[in-house]
């Protein structure tokens, strides 16, 4: 069973950085990406960066040029460097690993980001 571990977050000051962390334990065949999906207080879960197996990297427009996704395939694990950090970047951050068996993907237990301003 693949469970999803994150990191990293916690409280910063508007402009601070934080980096988060996913580390995923057991068996993951056939990735197809990784991804940080964050929700925010009475809003709709929205995906954030996506990196894909073979290192394309997707990001939200609202957060491009500030926020860096990395991966480490052989450690299934992956990272959200987020830099400049604004209030309205807030939210709970999940983790998000998906293969082509599992599209829907295994979630970690999300990680708080808070931003003040």
């Amino acid at each position: 069973q693949v469970q999803l571990v994150e990191s990293g977050g916690g409280l910063v000051q508007a402009g601070g950085s934080l980096r988060l962390s996913c580390a995923a334990s057991g068996s993951i065949f056939r990735l197809h990406s990784m991804n940080w999906y964050r929700q925010a207080p009475e809003k709709q879960r929205e995906l954030v960066a996506s990196i894909a197996s073979a290192g394309g990297t997707n990001y939200l427009d609202a957060v491009k040029g500030r926020f860096t996704i990395s991966g480490d395939n052989a450690k299934n694990t992956v990272y959200l460097r987020m830099n400049s950090l604004k209030p309205e970047d807030t939210a709970i951050y999940y983790c998000n690993i998906k293969t082509f068996a599992k599209r829907d993907g295994y979630w970690g237990q999300g990680t708080q980001v808070t931003v003040s301003s």
